[in-house]
């Protein structure tokens, strides 16, 4: 009986370390250094295909531990949301001007444009998307001014996409040779006979879906989209049109995972994913490769071509919400502001 307390308690004791040193080794498990969560704040349009790039980028070893939550929406309500505080680690936004007003906020630092690709992640062009087989024989700018033309387009006061559609037509017009005042009384012509001016791009596409309109005017990479989705939408690339440019940035006080995440946007295996989902790519290998996707039309333009002292400039003379050129359209065609 003694012998058998003795092994009793060695047996105990033996059983008491190997708890003890199973303890020690679970409490002395380092937590990944690498768990990080980002907040990723952007514009209507890319959400699909930040839906794969984001799983993309959390396997690799950037990535790793990395979680994210996601808003979208229209451009310029998304930058109005982040300038009030909403939590935002990464900003993707539709056009330069929205990215400059969170550096006027101090949310993003004024050097964002100094990144690689001039602080652009993607590009695009404003194309028509049309009815099957276009009816209206939609082709041209001038095709726009027609009064059977009915037109679906965001409001440029909530959307960056509509501020890229403005300036496509108002640019097209300059460089077929038309002055300032000619291609300002065309570009009211056109705004009047715009039906529907909803917040976003996207909002937009879902309106045309519906069957309004004869012609949305539209990202590229919303034509690709909407075939994805399997809707038989056709769509044309005018002549003259706008080189869109799409700019990202992490914010200040965001960590170097974010940084890390940009960094993996423009690499030659994201960009392709980009490419996938409508977006011409920045990165020139890829782009050369989506050429027969993606070809270039004789009268592309960018928004530093026109003339017009860039989107700072641009911005204040046209879609300024009280004094400029397309506030003074909005008052005439009963359309907001804000």
């Amino acid at each position: 009986m003694r012998r058998r307390l003795i092994a009793l308690a060695v047996t105990l004791g033996l059983a008491a370390v190997l708890v003890a040193a199973a303890a020690v080794t679970v409490s002395a498990a380092p937590k990944r250094a690498s768990d990080t969560k980002l907040s990723l704040v952007a514009y209507s349009t890319p959400r699909e295909a930040y839906g794969k790039l984001i799983p993309m980028f959390q396997k690799t070893p950037a990535g790793d531990g990395v979680s994210f939550t996601q808003s979208y929406g229209a451009s310029g309500e998304q930058t109005r949301a982040v300038e009030a505080g909403l939590d935002a680690d990464v900003v993707a936004l539709s056009l330069a001007p929205d990215m400059d007003e969170l550096v006027a906020a101090g949310r993003v630092d004024a050097k964002w444009k100094k990144q690689s690709y001039k602080g652009m992640v993607t590009d695009s062009v404003v194309v028509f998307v049309v009815r099957d087989g276009n009816p209206k024989r939609i082709k041209s700018w001038n095709d726009l001014l027609r009064p059977d033309v009915d037109i679906v387009t965001p409001n440029p006061f909530t959307s960056g996409g509509a501020r890229w559609n403005v300036m496509a037509a108002y640019g097209s017009w300059r460089k077929q040779g038309k002055t300032d005042k000619q291609a300002q009384a065309n570009l009211l012509k056109m705004w009047k006979n715009v039906v529907v001016q909803d917040t976003s791009a996207r909002a937009s596409l879902t309106t045309f879906n519906s069957g309004k309109g004869d012609v949305l005017l539209a990202y590229e990479n919303e034509a690709y989209f909407s075939r994805m989705q399997g809707l038989n939408l056709q769509w044309v690339i005018p002549k003259t049109t706008i080189l869109i440019e799409n700019p990202i940035a992490v914010t200040k006080d965001s960590s170097d995972k974010a940084n890390g995440f940009l960094r993996f946007l423009r690499t030659p295996a994201a960009q392709q994913v980009f490419a996938d989902y409508g977006y011409r790519p920045v990165v020139k290998s890829v782009e050369n490769a989506n050429r027969k996707k993606f070809p270039i039309r004789p009268g592309l333009f960018t928004i530093d071509q026109l003339g017009l002292g860039g989107w700072n400039k641009v911005q204040k003379r046209f879609f300024d919400p009280d004094s400029s050129i397309m506030a003074r359209f909005q008052r005439q065609v009963g359309g907001s502001t804000g």
